[in-house]
């Protein structure tokens, strides 16, 4: 045929369809992030994109297997390339968490096999924090990430109770071995003695447990390490803040005024040592009777939601009082595990998307190297 023209039936050429590899990613970058309000490509989340024929595959690569908008970035990404021609888009969906700070100051050296460390903690006992802590990690398992819990409670070691672990510590000659549940790497100084047998060791050995703990353990390859941290101000929680290289912290309270006291009390030390706070978890914040439906807020009425104003700091959510949470945490089978479905699991996996999305957006290094593209011609 006449110059220019295509045969009867023939494909036009790919640059004649505008997908050239700076076409693609000059497109791209109009599918933006909400989280960070940045653009898919100067974040570095497109890699591998290829092109061949009228044809585009390409993987998104997120910062957290919890992004709560990966669908969202997928079919847009799917919505722009076939606006710019691409009969076919084919677009993989992964996550690399990337460490969110905390590490290389003085004192706080990095965890060998850790990327980002959560401590939860709370101003005093019996306030749910560590079956916010254990739900918390069994959630980051489940969206997909590799997570660790360590029970640092060393006098009120419940996390082998919560998690139905019963099981010695165990070594390979030079590292201590963690155990494994539900998908997470569980170590516990509870592992070392029996239900009934108080701690009754010292500072000394109680802080050469807590350095061996973090830094003498076999952690394999975890972007997440949640730290289930003992209640209060005291020696051993302060002693953890400063020394640990913490990602950030959450704090568990219930809306009583007695416990938000505390609870003001364990923020400001996480601040004063210079640790990030991700937000206020309130416990135990309704009651809503099983037999007539009445609503109740025995504890008062949103004292973390006030606190979480006060200090200008994000409010993770309410949980609860309920007697399933309690059966669950008793019976070693934790709410997102035992009631999947259910709406308290729901409310914890929305503290867990949470806390993941404010450590994806803390990440400093968006330098990923520019996507790698690939043109091959059609047969």
């Amino acid at each position: 045929g006449p110059p220019g023209r295509l045969a009867r039936g023939a494909r036009p050429p790919t640059s004649m369809l505008g997908l050239t590899d700076a076409a693609v990613l000059d497109a791209l970058k109009s599918v933006r992030d909400p989280d960070v309000d940045r653009d898919i490509v100067s974040l570095g989340f497109v890699k591998d994109v290829r092109i061949a024929d009228a044809s585009v595959a390409l993987t998104l690569q997120l910062t957290t297997p919890a992004c709560p908008f990966k669908e969202r970035l997928r079919d847009e990404t799917v919505a722009v390339l076939r606006r710019l021609g691409a009969s076919h888009v084919d677009v993989t969906l992964t996550a690399v968490v990337r460490p969110g700070g905390g590490g290389g100051e003085i004192g706080r050296a990095p965890i060998p096999g850790v990327k980002n460390v959560i401590a939860v903690g709370a101003g005093k006992g019996g306030v749910g924090k560590t079956t916010t802590a254990v739900n918390l990690a069994v959630s980051l398992s489940q969206f997909g990430a590799r997570v660790g819990l360590l029970d640092a409670d060393l006098y009120g070691p419940n996390v082998p109770i919560m998690l139905g672990i019963k099981t010695q510590l165990q070594t390979d000659g030079k590292r201590i071995l963690p155990a494994e549940k539900f998908g997470l790497q569980i170590v516990s100084i509870g592992f070392l003695a029996s239900d009934d047998s108080p701690i009754i060791w010292r500072g000394p050995l109680l802080h050469g447990a807590i350095r061996q703990f973090f830094h003498e353990v076999a952690w394999d390859d975890l972007d997440y390490l949640v730290v289930d941290m003992p209640p209060g101000t005291g020696d051993i929680a302060l002693t953890l803040s400063q020394r640990v290289p913490l990602t950030g912290a959450i704090i568990v309270t219930t809306p009583q005024d007695i416990a938000l006291i505390d609870a003001k009390k364990g923020l400001t030390m996480f601040e004063k040592v210079g640790v990030p706070i991700l937000g206020i978890v309130e416990n135990m914040a309704v009651h809503v009777c099983t037999n007539c439906g009445h609503v109740e807020h025995i504890f008062g009425a949103e004292g973390g939601k006030r606190m979480a104003a006060e200090y200008k700091v994000d409010y993770l959510g309410a949980l609860p009082l309920t007697m399933k949470i309690r059966e669950q945490a008793d019976s070693g089978r934790p709410t997102v595990v035992a009631e999947p479905e259910g709406e308290v699991a729901a409310l914890y996996r929305q503290v867990a998307r949470t806390v993941a999305v404010k450590i994806a957006a803390k990440a400093k290094d968006f330098s990923s190297k520019f996507p790698t593209i690939t043109v091959s011609k059609g047969t």
